[in-house]
């Protein structure tokens, strides 16, 4: 008679030691196709790609308008100091002119003075170093006698009638003119004197009668002897 070795019951589960749960004694199952295999990649773009698109457009339109009104804004600033330098040159050239329009009396004694004999000593020192001041600053004097009369730059204050003159001129300097650069800050008030009325035809008359007379010896064959 044998003996039959003891097994288990296909009713009975193995025994599970103690602290181990009931996953560990039940096998794993594999994953499955769907959880373990990666997503193919997608043929269009996601909505997040759009997105970024979109904000980067915004981006460079907005650095667009930013450039340009910088550039509008140097452009504004470089035509503001360009009129503040000529403001500049323009309010001193005023305020030089305006200085010296002051000083010409001042001037004008001393040109008195000194044609008169009395620019001496002291006196003289000081009229020169004014003078100086007043050309370095562009000062600058005109009028001379002899010069034809030009009512831009010359008034005059005394006529006459000359026949040694063929326009009308300058024959006295009563003040002389000055000016700064191109701006005239006072005329010249000169005495002037034109032509005598009836001079130049006399003049041309007399001619004529010459030539005459030089055709009529040319046809006699000289002067005609007493």
């Amino acid at each position: 008679m044998t003996e039959e070795t003891p097994g288990f019951d296909e009713n009975e589960k193995p025994d599970v030691p103690s602290g181990a749960t009931s996953d560990d004694a039940e096998p794993k199952t594999a994953p499955s196709d769907k959880e373990g295999a990666a997503p193919a990649g997608d043929s269009a773009s996601s909505p997040q790609d759009v997105a970024l698109t979109a904000q980067l457009d915004q981006v460079r339109t907005a650095l667009g308008e930013r450039t340009t009104d910088l550039q509008r804004l140097q452009a504004e600033y470089q035509n503001y100091r360009r009129r503040v330098e000529r403001d500049r040159v323009t309010v001193k050239e005023i305020a030089v002119a305006n200085l010296l329009s002051e000083l010409l009396p001042v001037l004008d004694d001393i040109g008195r003075a000194r044609e008169h004999g009395e620019l001496v000593g002291g006196f003289k020192s000081v009229a020169e170093s004014l003078e100086t001041v007043a050309a370095k600053m562009g000062l600058q004097q005109f009028g001379k006698e002899g010069e034809p009369f030009d009512p831009t730059v010359h008034e005059a204050l005394m006529h006459s009638y000359a026949p040694d003159v063929t326009e009308t001129t300058c024959v006295a300097i009563l003040q002389p003119g000055y000016r700064i650069g191109e701006r005239t800050i006072r005329p010249a008030r000169v005495a002037v004197a034109e032509p005598q009325p009836g001079a130049q035809t006399v003049k041309t008359e007399s001619a004529d009668d010459a030539s005459e007379t030089k055709d009529a010896e040319k046809e006699t064959g000289g002067p005609e002897e007493g």
